[in-house]
């Protein structure tokens, strides 16, 4: 498998081309909603894994993503600092209770590997815990998929420039401040460390059974066509995406309804003629 570095992915070409964008998306959402059906219809699990650079657009990739499906049949996961209770178990634990049920996709705007990123680069896990979880993480992945779970892995990336540029909008913006923590600062000051951390989780669990997709999110519009594309392509696979077909009795009695509908319009124009 090729390796991944960051520093070799490719920077997005100029597109301001705003009509095709909006084609392309409301394309991949349509998409995505018959993906979320067949999920439904088949009793099939999806999960979608969110990481990558603070202020490289999962939030708003994540919402581009759900925004024509039916919210009764996935879950957004966002990922913070585990609690109290979270911190006494394995790390894992806490992701176990939130695998999606049959029919259902899980989406997770940060995920388990937290243990290799900002655990190991700010120091919450000694080396001998975040050494360990490579294998854990590929044991708990390779179960699911081998489970029938479709599991997608994608992560933002955006150069320092333009990271610093936009955590620079979130200070000066009013509406975007909230999105602005201490924890965004500091891990921008380590950046450093944790490119060295990404190359060495993108090495240890970019595997056969679950890869890594490394997108370069430098241009958002690109970004987000680019990840929709991938997610659908991968919870798509071999599935029969045709809508489904109209139970016979509905039929018959949506045929009635409607019949008794038009003859009931019929007979007011009728009268009002």
């Amino acid at each position: 498998m090729v390796r991944i570095r960051l520093d070799r992915l490719k920077t997005p070409p100029p597109y301001d081309d705003r009509e095709d964008y909006e084609r392309r998306l409301e394309s991949l959402q349509l998409r995505m909603l018959s993906i979320q059906q067949a999920h439904l219809r088949a009793g099939r699990r999806g999960i979608v894994v969110f990481e990558g650079w603070d202020a490289a657009g999962k939030g708003g990739t994540i919402r581009r993503l759900t925004e024509k499906l039916d919210p009764r049949s996935y879950q957004v996961w966002p990922i913070g600092p585990p609690t109290e209770e979270e911190q006494g178990r394995h790390y894992l634990y806490r992701f176990w209770t939130k695998l999606p049920e049959p029919g259902a996709l899980a989406i997770f705007d940060r995920s388990w590997y937290g243990r290799v990123l900002v655990e190991r680069v700010e120091g919450f896990a000694t080396r001998t815990q975040w050494q360990r979880a490579y294998a854990e993480i590929n044991a708990f992945e390779k179960m699911l998929v081998d489970d029938g779970v479709r599991l997608v892995k994608i992560f933002l990336h955006v150069s320092a420039g333009e990271q610093l540029r936009r955590l620079a909008e979130r200070f000066r913006e009013p509406y975007k401040r909230w999105k602005l923590t201490e924890a965004d600062l500091r891990s921008y000051r380590h950046r450093r460390g944790y490119v060295t951390a990404c190359h060495d989780m993108f090495d240890r669990t970019s595997t056969r059974a679950a890869p890594w997709s490394v997108i370069h999110s430098d241009k958002k519009w690109i970004a987000r066509v680019t990840a929709l594309e991938e997610i659908t392509k991968v919870l798509g696979r071999g599935l029969d995406l045709r809508p489904t077909a109209v139970d016979p009795k509905v039929r018959r009695e949506a045929e009635k309804l409607l019949r008794r509908q038009f003859r009931t319009l019929e007979r007011k124009q009728e009268q009002t003629s």
